[in-house]
């Protein structure tokens, strides 16, 4: 938030924000009167410079990838809010993947300001970790989309927004080489098949992987998501009576991969295999989007997921949509500054310069449009494919059980095992009850 919000908004907001970042927080004296008087220097008008600037101590967690431009951008927070306080702010490393696992380690002990993937949203506001976001809401909501968008419904549970979107980036889509595939091509698996064992060729794409494996059945028609507990989970997936049934999607999938123009491969794999030649086109994210532009050039491309053949009819493929998110944590003791910093973290112009330093799709709407964003394909492909993507909201029993169902896939079913077997087995896995 800009330094003309801070009138408005932190004489009424902050003090609230400071005094209730955590319940288990804040109800001696001493802690009261010490937030209170945060507030008060935080709020005076810009005309009105305190007499004496407050010491705010501030911890901020990031991506290893991320330090250097996170650096930056913390220095010009200390800048535009230098007539505010005088900050002491601690930068260290901690990936966004494993961020709600160290946090949950110890709450009160980790960074007042954190990183983290979306898929932790729910166990982190389920341990009182996060604080719920009180200052300027309406405007972060707004600015990356509204409430009904991808990225503030991944920051939120329960109708609070939890946390800051960050980037919209998280999810997968189809690379391609041009020098093999025509963009009418491009629109069907099958027909990508085909061309690519006409050419002595491999489509990938890591079928083993429930990441990747919930895009065939959403796009069936059948749902996987959170139970009310919001721990476990609800599937359909063995489902007879609809108008696709998970046999049929199994059918599919034992098709895709038996065809000779597909291997199933892991991102290590996919790598190798763009750089020798052997991949010309696979289902993958923006973490490997340099490495194919790098290898084909001027043939690279990307667009969204294809069709597949389920039942006779070509069927769109869905996808999970991923989003990466900054956080506060709720036991800090400076929860008010923690917000701002937040906010900074992603507004519009640092969300711009996460993009040109490292290529992360902005969850800003207004900076998603910029001409730079919308040039590159990757992000181009991300937002094409946003349509058919549903924010990954799954259990934590989901994983497992998907990975040996796609295992099995891959090898063909090697055991004969009957399908409507084979789907029920995944289902029960997948909404067993986390002890």
């Amino acid at each position: 938030m800009r330094k003309k919000l801070l009138t408005a908004l932190l004489s009424a907001t902050l003090i609230v924000a400071s005094l209730t970042g955590c319940g288990n927080k804040g109800n001696d004296s001493a802690d009261t009167t010490e937030k209170a008087n945060q507030t008060e220097a935080a709020s005076q008008t810009e005309t009105e410079a305190p007499a004496e600037l407050e010491n705010v101590k501030l911890t901020v967690w990031g991506s290893e990838e991320d330090q250097s431009m996170l650096q930056t951008m913390i220095e010009g927070f200390k800048e535009a809010y230098a007539d505010k306080a005088v900050f002491d702010i601690s930068l260290g490393v901690e990936s966004e993947s494993t961020a709600k696992d160290t946090v949950l380690t110890d709450i009160e002990s980790a960074a007042d300001v954190f990183a983290f993937a979306d898929d932790q949203l729910n166990e982190l506001v389920s341990a009182g970790a996060l604080q719920p976001i009180s200052i300027n809401t309406d405007a972060v909501i707004e600015a990356c989309g509204g409430a009904e968008s991808g990225s503030v419904q991944a920051a939120t549970a329960d109708g609070t927004l939890y946390a800051y979107p960050m980037t919209a980036d998280n999810g997968y889509f189809m690379f391609y080489n041009k020098e093999y595939f025509s963009e009418t091509d491009v629109q069907s698996f099958d027909k990508m098949m085909e061309v690519a064992a006409n050419a002595g060729k491999k489509v990938t794409m890591k079928m083993d992987d429930g990441w990747y494996l919930y895009s065939f059945f959403k796009g069936a028609g059948l749902n996987l998501g959170l139970a009310e507990d919001g721990v476990n989970n609800v599937c359909d997936w063995n489902a007879t009576d609809g108008k696709y049934s998970g046999v049929d999607v199994t059918e599919a999938l034992l098709n895709i991969a038996k065809n000779p123009g597909f291997v199933s491969l892991a991102d290590e794999a996919f790598v190798t295999g763009v750089q020798d030649g052997s991949i010309i086109a696979g289902v993958n994210g923006t973490w490997n989007a340099t490495v194919a532009k790098e290898t084909w050039g001027e043939n690279y491309a990307a667009t969204k997921l294809p069709t597949y053949t389920l039942a006779g009819d070509q069927v769109q493929m869905s996808s999970f949509a991923g989003y990466k998110l900054i956080g506060v944590n709720a036991y800090s003791d400076n929860a008010g500054y923690a917000m701002l910093l937040g906010e900074w973290l992603t507004n519009y112009d640092n969300q711009v310069l996460r993009f040109e330093t490292r290529g992360l799709g902005p969850a800003n709407v207004e900076a998603a449009a910029s001409e730079s964003v919308q040039s590159d394909p990757a992000i181009a492909a991300l937002a094409q494919q946003s349509q058919y993507a549903t924010v990954q909201r799954v259990g934590g029993n989901y994983w497992s059980p998907a990975e040996t169902f796609g295992a099995i896939i891959v090898a063909g079913n090697e055991k004969g095992t009957d399908l409507q077997k084979l789907v029920d087995n995944m289902v029960e896995g997948i909404v067993a009850p986390i002890q």
